[in-house]
């Protein structure tokens, strides 16, 4: 038993080790340090803009599941003008149940977006305003069990979609992390029933070994969205 423990152990240590040198030397990671990005995930964000041309100036952008910040981070720098006195042309609000750092321009609330007290304090920030673009960067901590994975990956996606319909204008779009497998499909199926355009992005920033990709639905079919 204690070799299967240090075999294990040491087994756990090459892998940690073989991870922190490809995060290391990883271009993404090295260009976020660059550019001041608080992570690499901003480029992820950063070529489904630039691809679909999502994020314009006058929006408000809403980031669900914001924390760290890389995307916030990201749009706030595509909403300001000026290079002294920077100004933001738009809104961003981000929401996390764990705290964040603030970033210049950015509203952040920290709480549940089921919970009503989160929400009231959201429709506060939003001022009477439907969102233009939703972005959702949100992930479970994954278990292994592929089953209950995909269930929570699920429930995640649900709620972004969820709250695209009532917090988004009929002409807005909803950017959703998704994860290849057990789930995926019933989430594009759910997401073709809710949007009129559907579009799949697996962008280069993401790592080859990550079963994640992104789910773009561009205008509600149901054009009754309301607050």
């Amino acid at each position: 038993v204690t070799n299967d423990i240090m075999k294990s152990h040491i087994k756990s240590s090459k892998v940690n080790r073989a991870w922190l040198n490809d995060h290391v030397n990883d271009t993404y990671v090295k260009l976020a340090k660059k550019d001041g990005y608080r992570a690499r995930a901003a480029y992820k964000l950063k070529e489904i803009d630039e691809v679909l041309s999502l994020i314009k100036a006058g929006q408000m952008v809403i980031d669900l599941g914001s924390t760290p910040g890389a995307w916030s981070q990201y749009v706030s720098k595509k909403l300001s003008f000026g290079q002294i006195n920077r100004e933001i042309k738009g809104k961003i609000i981000a929401l996390d149940i764990l705290p964040m750092v603030p970033i210049e321009g950015v509203v952040f609330i920290q709480g549940d977006f089921t919970e009503l007290a989160t929400i009231a304090l959201l429709d506060q920030a939003m001022e009477g305003r439907l969102a233009d673009v939703v972005i959702s960067d949100m992930a479970p901590n994954l278990s292994g069990i592929s089953s209950a994975d995909a269930s929570r990956i699920e429930y995640l996606v649900e709620l972004a979609i969820d709250f695209a319909e009532t917090r988004m204008n009929s002409k807005g779009t909803l950017v959703a992390k998704v994860f290849h497998g057990g789930s995926y499909e019933s989430l594009y199926k759910r997401f073709s029933q809710v949007f009129s355009i559907v579009k799949r992005i697996k962008p280069k920033a993401s790592r080859d070994k990550s079963a994640e990709t992104f789910l773009i639905g561009i205008g509600l079919k149901r054009s009754d969205t309301h607050i």
